[in-house]
């Protein structure tokens, strides 16, 4: 039946039957360099796993390349994921072909080729070897190479170069290798110094090179297109015909429009092929219905779009979104009709009422969660969303591989795991401690206010609240007798004078013999006499003791006995000396206490000192800075404490210094191996196939992770299990039991293992020589008693075993059966004892040495898989380090994962291996920010959720979003790959808004992104991702836009088309647009060391070591800010010659590639991410009085030295001028011209202002445009104009930073681009420039304009013409705020101007703008005329100097009358009549026409060259050889 009413249709058009090709836009973007073999990229994606699988990899496919001649591209592909499959999982595949879909990894390809050609490489060599700068093609050569190169510095390596994991050694030479992995010269090379570097006599580096790059172009994704609706209130179309290409793109055939599935009927119904495509057009052009909607029936669209995309199947939803979305003109009115239910409604307002609740996202927010992360879109794009996949595939595999799975997954995931602390604090109630006051009740304070409460009256800033609570500790580690603790006691003694609120204690470290006498050693008289002046008579007058001996110490002196018995006598007349300072002295008590406290806190070198018990470091300890850092810490720790007191977790009731010694942080000592950031972890996740140590060499070929979990299977364990039977922490001892320190530091872990309940600890043995008999005696016995034994008996028995009488018993012939206990199975244990074989122990040794990286005898502590060691010689773990060690590893995340795993009900010793191996996962993951909750409070009528595939590892994906807004447009083709990519739980919530009153998107909308490489059915690849915009409706008119990652700059290459005026009624087929990714940016901040503040006018170069001038840049003082185009590769960035680096240095720098402190910047740019750097400068000091941008050290020709090198690469077509230095050139007498066009009808326009500019000038003119928006076909003809009317040009170009607020109308970023850059878009060397709009015509010489006096400042604009009295009503800044604003003064037109650039940049004229401009543009009504409103705005900070009224002359604003004298004519637009520009140009200026045939004619002319040039030069291929040309581009 359905066929029958096709046939009729059909039928029906065939009487006016016309075929048509299909019309629409095609956009794509090209990398600039060539093609990356795939086979490359895979290694580096390989080699982010780690160097050892990367060379294993290389190994693997070492000659594959030999398998392309013979292959399709589409089985060598295949052919490389399964080499990689090798060493990957089902999942990293996934993401490995998504990585080469979006060629994530060539630009870390492209940037080693670059470094190669820099080298550069030898002629006609496909591979080569440098070493120490000396190079070669052959193997032949290495060795004479190497004989000398010790002589030659060596090369720099940079941190992602592979090197060959050879023997570690400093003192050999460094040898780079530049080849094609795979190729047999890569291959001969490979095998030499593989074999060389595995004997230690060199470090082989490989750098990918490509002898001969494939031509072509390599087509990339990752990046959105749009096509907005243009206003055509003033008609600014160019009516010039473009030259059609012939291009017909692909259709998407299988789409289906209004219910007819054309793929399908095309197929069934060949012989109809050409009325079915004229039946699609006419139902598309019927649904593309683009009448205007009322207001009424758009108030509800958003709601309609949810209520359509949920009512159809779940695995359609998301394609409809996307649809919906990225083509939402043409949709609006279908969606006006669809009924929204009432419970969907509901179910919405209660899920936004909720969210705003617990995460606070609103309606018609966007927000991506992946695993709880949050993904804003603004700041992500796909190459990082690719990082952070991988990132978590490696937590997610390694949970599955340890069994958990589903709900369970989620809440592991979420668990809080601590980050590192680098605050730790040591507890301070410790009676070793000598409190000299105690705030809480000393009379002193007693007028003091006692509540906790007052913490939260308000007070002046920077005030100390006195309050009767010891919240602020003190405590001092000296010995009194050395020179540093003289100043630290007097501080001491004036806080207390003054009644800091700070509670001070002592600890004075002294001599602890037993016998000692006070009168011969200064220290212990010291300590003696304050005890008596303490106990006599009180602890504050020992402080002032102190204080007094220590005044009576000249400086650089110390304390010495007499001066001690001195002050006694003097002061205390009637003691008796000998008692108290003598041998048998009454005040010896605690005098060994404080050594001991010092000793077991495991702190520095004194003098020391604890702020509530956080050590401040050796740089604080300086008492000139002590005060300062005290007084500063007590106004920071007030802040915590408010905080605590006002979420009652610090009442009135409370204890302070209980309260403070409970926290997290707090920890029984210091030990910096245990408490320092840097961490290894042990990787339990593997699942081998046996779990075999008995037999050596199997266990040898494992890879660590294989050993790794070997080694926890089969681990037994000394446990004191919590009452639930579980141990959250696992301690596993490695080291030689036969030594004296190896069974010292297992009895210590056995004693913290009686002590606390909860721990277990393993013990694997590593002998200082080959395992046998005789080197494993005491270890065999540990582990039969492990076998055999009661887990308390076994402790028992090792304890005692350990013991130094135990040993010398065994040395002197006793049998081990006699030293057994009572309670213990002998038989057991004997027949065990005797049959140990020693191979396990080799299989441990093994363990020590490939996995902990131990030398034989050596020792290590693993607790929960973090591994501690290997230990230097006479390094102590003592049992007070094991119990910081557990607090530490509960502390991380061992607890969080307990509870959890408690509730999995498992086995006690399964649940505790569980607990080592997740904790291991969890705290070894880098420390990424917070995973969120997100939770709808119901989910039937407004959530999308797709199940994942069972049994496999999944992410959970949770949208929030609107589907009619830009985050939809981009969100759903994204949600839409990231299933194909990874197996995905998604719940997408319809977060709508409701009452529309305007459109909500104004663009159709293509992102370009795909799941893996394309092939054709030829099984060649596919050209590449393009956006294909194919049904779009033909009445409006479009712009198209590339909406880029960040660091992009990208620009059209070829398009014959108006890309900013797309009329598809005016065109036949497909407009295609190529954009080529020019350059990646380079960012950085800058700042003065000596001032904090950015040094303005500063200039960067970039360039590389055999071109170091390729770019340059200005520093903003806007942050600092600066950019530098470049691409993949090795940089050198370099203060400019001339001023800036005569009057500056570069100090340090962060982000860059060098070691911080070396002199040249060097950075390596080697993916599609932005990088960011911070530099760090300091001016010279004998130039500290200079400045950059001042007049009068300018006046000798800075020039000289400096060669404008803006925008290098747009040398090769700067035509005409003379062909001097670039320095000479700019100093002469050359007039600037600045400015900004797109789209055809205004190039055209631009053209012919230049000319009119020429006319009337004698002067040399120098051009500068604005590069981003210029058409191919203007950037092809400007260099030809150049040439015939002999000026010259240069092509500008800036990126929009991303900090400043980002505007999405194209006409309003090119306003930006007039205003907000001027002090870094030009050279220094340029004095002033004039802005002249690209529809203007001169009639006067503009250098008159450029010599007017601005009278100081900065820029001149002429004032808005008056005399027209019937545009009156037109005038807005006649009224309203304008009018109060600008009180006496005009409102300029931002037309033409000048600008004095020294000035601009002196009074740093740009920086304030932008500032404003940041203020002023969060508000979207504001600044409606960017350019304009901005400077006029900014009038009372920024003067503008008014230019006489016939600079500008338009005939919207002036009368008729004053025509006559105008010097230059402007095509404003006119509100009142809205005449096109073309017609009003034609009418108004009469020489106009005449300019206008003018360069027709001329580029006609080079139209005509550029035709008779390709048909010279483009014999058509064959089609035999198109096929080889695709087949080799792998």
């Amino acid at each position: 039946m359905r066929n029958v009413i096709v046939l009729s249709l059909l039928l029906l058009l065939n009487i006016h039957h016309v075929i048509s090709a299909p019309k629409g836009v095609t956009a794509s973007l090209s990398a600039k360099w060539s093609m990356t073999p795939f086979l490359l990229e895979t290694s580096e994606f390989i080699g982010e796993d780690g160097n050892e699988k990367f060379w294993q990899f290389v190994d693997t496919v070492k000659e594959l390349t030999v398998y392309k001649q013979g292959e399709s591209v589409r089985s060598y592909y295949n052919l490389v994921l399964k080499k990689a499959g090798q060493f990957l999982t089902d999942l990293q595949v996934n993401l490995l072909k998504f990585a080469l879909a979006l060629r994530s990894y060539s630009p870390a390809v492209q940037a080693s080729q670059q470094i190669a050609s820099d080298e550069p490489p030898p002629e006609a060599c496909p591979a080569f070897v440098s070493i120490h700068g000396q190079r070669s093609c052959s193997t032949k050569d290495i060795k004479k190479l190497l004989k000398a190169a010790a002589g030659r510095p060596k090369p720099y390596l940079h941190k992602n170069d592979h090197t060959y994991p050879g023997v570690n050694k400093t003192d050999v030479p460094v040898v780079i290798l530049y080849a094609e992995i795979g190729t047999k010269k890569f291959t001969s090379f490979h095998k030499v110094l593989s074999e060389k570097a595995g004997e230690g006599t060199l470090v082989y580096v490989l750098r990918h090179f490509v002898a001969v790059p494939k031509p072509q172009k390599m087509l990339l994704s990752g990046y959105g297109v749009e096509l907005a609706i243009k206003s055509t209130e003033y008609k600014a179309v160019d009516d010039t015909k473009v030259k059609e290409s012939g291009a017909n793109a692909e259709e998407d055939n299988n789409d289906e429009v209004q219910g007819f599935v054309f793929g399908k009927l095309k197929k069934s119904h060949p012989e109809l092929q050409e009325q079915l495509v004229e039946l699609r057009k006419h139902l598309l052009e019927s649904t593309n219905d683009m009448v205007p909607l009322k207001v009424w029936e758009m108030q509800d669209l958003s709601f309609q779009a949810a209520a359509r995309i949920m009512s159809v199947p779940k695995f359609d939803a998301l394609k409809l979104m996307r649809d919906l979305s990225q083509n939402f003109p043409s949709k609006a009115r279908s969606l006006t009709r669809v009924a929204v239910k009432q419970e969907m409604r509901k179910e919405i307002e209660e899920n936004q009422k909720r969210l705003g609740e617990s995460i606070g996202v609103h309606a018609g927010d966007g927000e991506l969660f992946i695993n709880g992360l949050h993904i804003d879109l603004d700041i992500h794009n796909p190459f990082s969303i690719l990082d952070i996949l991988r990132g978590e595939a490696r937590v997610l595999e390694g949970l599955h591989n340890l069994g958990i799975k589903g709900e369970h997954q989620g809440k592991m995931l979420r668990l809080p795991v601590n980050a590192v602390d680098d605050s730790y604090a040591l507890d301070i109630r410790h009676p070793a401690i000598m409190w000299i006051n105690d705030i809480e009740n000393d009379l002193v304070y007693r007028s003091w206010p006692t509540g906790v409460q007052e913490l939260l009256r308000a007070t002046f800033p920077g005030v100390i609240r006195q309050i009767r609570r010891n919240l602020f500790n003190l405590v001092l580690f000296l010995d009194p007798v050395r020179e540093e603790s003289v100043e630290l006691v007097k501080l001491a003694e004036l806080f207390y004078k003054h009644k800091i609120p700070l509670r001070i204690g002592f600890v004075f470290v002294v001599n602890t013999k037993d016998e000692i006498d006070g009168s011969s050693d200064a220290g212990v008289g010291f300590f003696r006499l304050l005890n008596y002046i303490a106990d006599e008579y009180d602890s504050s007058q020992a402080l002032m003791s102190i204080v007094a001996m220590y005044n009576k110490v000249d400086a650089g002196e110390t304390l010495s006995v007499d001066a001690i018995s001195a002050y006694l006598k003097r002061k205390y007349p009637k003691a008796n000396a000998e008692r108290i300072l003598g041998v048998e002295s009454e005040y010896d008590d605690k005098r060994k206490d404080g050594a001991l406290f010092y000793k077991n806190s495991g702190l520095g070198a004194l003098p020391l000192a604890l702020f509530n018990g956080v050590p401040l470091s050796p740089d604080e300890m300086d008492p000139d800075e002590l005060e300062t850092i005290i007084l500063q810490r007590i106004m920071d720790t007030t802040t915590t404490f408010q905080r605590a007191v006002f979420m009652a977790q610090l009442t009135e009731g409370s204890n302070v210094v209980d309260y403070l010694m409970e926290q997290a942080n707090v920890v029984p000592r210091m030990n910096p191996l245990i408490l320092s950031t840097d961490r290894k972890y042990l990787d339990f996740t593997a699942k081998p196939v046996v779990d075999d140590w008995e037999d050596t060499t199997m266990f040898s070929f494992f890879d660590s992770r294989d050993k790794t979990a070997v080694m926890a299977k089969r681990m037994k364990y000394f446990t004191n299990t919590d009452e639930d039977g579980m141990s959250a922490v696992t301690v596993w001892i490695a080291g030689d039991f036969e030594t004296v320190s190896g069974r010292k530091l297992l009895l210590g872990a056995l004693k913290r293992v009686k002590a606390s309940p909860g721990v277990r600890v393993g013990v694997i043995d590593n002998p200082r020589g080959k395992p046998s008999e005789d080197n494993t005696v005491l270890y065999r016995a540990i582990w039969a008693s492990l076998l055999t034994q009661k887990n308390k008996a076994a402790a028992e028995f090792v304890q005692k075993l350990l013991r130094e009488e135990s040993i010398q018993l065994l040395q002197k012939g006793t049998k081990m059966k006699d030293l057994l206990m009572q309670g213990m199975d002998r038989d057991a244990f004997e027949k065990r004892f005797n049959t140990l074989e020693v191979d396990f122990i080799r299989s441990q040794q093994l363990f020590c040495r490939d996995v902990l990286k131990l030398s034989p005898g050596q020792q290590a502590v693993i607790s929960n898989g973090r591994i501690l060691g290997p230990f230097e010689e006479q390094e102590e773990f003592t049992v007070e380090d094991f119990q910081l060690l557990e607090k530490i590893t509960l502390s991380g995340s061992a607890e969080n994962v307990k509870a959890k795993v408690k509730l999995m009900g498992m086995k006690a010793k399964h649940a505790s291996d569980l607990v080592m191996k997740v904790d291991a996962l969890l705290t070894a993951a880098p420390k990424g920010e917070v995973r969120r909750d997100v939770h709808f409070a119901k989910d039937s009528h407004s959530v999308l959720r797709l199940s994942p595939r069972e049994n496999e590892v999944f992410y959970d994906v949770v949208a929030v979003v609107d589907p009619l807004t830009r985050e939809a447009q981009k969100m759903s083709p994204l949600l839409i790959v990231l299933s194909q990519v990874v197996n995905v739980r998604l719940q997408v919530f319809m977060n709508c808004r409701a009452k529309l009153s305007e459109m909500p998107l104004k663009s159709f909308y293509r992102f370009v992104l795909e799941s893996d490489v394309n092939f054709l059915a030829n099984d060649t690849v596919s050209p590449g991702p393009v956006a294909r915009f194919m049904e779009l409706p033909e009445s409006p008119l479009l712009t198209l836009i590339m909406i880029t990652p960040e660091s992009w700059m990208v620009q059209a290459v070829r398009s014959p088309h108006d890309l900013d005026n797309i009329h598809l009624q005016e065109v036949s087929g497909v407009v295609e647009a190529e954009y080529e990714l020019e350059h990646l940016l380079l960012e950085g901040h800058c700042f003065d060391l000596s001032t904090g503040q950015p040094p303005r006018g500063l200039q960067f170069t970039l360039g590389m070591s055999r071109d170091p001038l390729m770019y340059d840049t200005i520093v903003m003082a806007n942050l600092g800010y600066f950019q530098l185009k470049a691409n993949p590769g090795a940089w050198i960035l370099k203060l400019r010659k001339g001023r800036s680096e005569e009057i500056y240095q570069v100090l340090t720098h962060d982000g860059t590639d060098s070691p911080a402190d070396a002199g040249d910047v060097l950075v390596v740019l080697n993916s599609f991410h932005s990088k960011i750097i911070k530099v760090r400068v300091q001016k010279k000091a004998e130039k500290m009085n200079e400045d950059l941008l001042s007049e009068n050290s300018e006046s000798k020709g800075i020039w000289d030295s400096i060669a404008s090198v803006w925008s290098t690469f747009e040398k090769s077509i700067t035509g005409g001028g003379s062909k001097k230095e670039d320095g000479e050139r700019e100093k002469e007498d050359v007039l600037n011209i600045f400015s900004v066009a797109s789209g055809h009808l205004y190039e055209r326009f631009l053209r012919i202002m230049m000319l009119s500019v020429l006319r009337h000038t004698k002067t040399p003119v120098k051009f500068w445009f604005l590069k981003n928006y210029l058409s191919p076909s203007f950037k092809e003809t400007i260099a030809h104009m150049a040439e015939k009317y002999g000026f010259q040009f240069e092509l500008v170009q800036y990126k929009w930073p991303r900090w400043l607020h980002q505007q999405t109308e194209k006409q309003r970023v090119i306003w930006g681009y007039k205003i907000l850059f001027l002090d870094v878009l030009f050279p220094l060397a340029v004095d002033k420039i004039i802005f002249v709009d690209a529809d203007q015509i001169v009639r006067a010489d503009l250098k008159d304009l450029r010599d007017f006096d601005l009278e100081g400042a900065p820029y001149g604009y002429t004032p808005f013409c008056d005399s027209r009295r019937e545009m009156e009503g037109y005038r807005f800044w006649k009224s309203g705020y304008w009018a109060s604003h600008l009180g006496h003064r005009k409102y300029h037109i931002s037309a033409l101007y000048v600008v004095d650039l020294k000035k601009f940049r002196k009074i740093a004229a740009g920086d304030r703008l932008r500032g404003q401009y940041q203020a002023l543009s969060q508000d979207p009504n504001s600044l409606s005329n960017l350019d304009q409103d901005l400077p006029n705005n900014m009038i009372h900070q920024v003067v503008i100097k008014s230019l006489p009224q016939e600079w500008m002359w338009c005939e919207t604003w002036c009368d008729d009358a004053s025509k006559v004298s105008a010097k230059t004519i402007d095509l404003c637009n006119n509100p009142k009549t809205k005449e096109p520009k073309l017609t009003a140009a034609a009418r108004i200026v009469p020489e106009w026409v005449e300019y206008d045939n003018e360069i027709k004619q001329l580029l006609g002319q080079v139209q005509e060259q550029q035709d008779t040039a390709t048909q010279k030069h483009t014999p058509s291929p064959s089609q035999h050889e198109k096929v080889e040309d695709r087949r080799d581009e792998l």
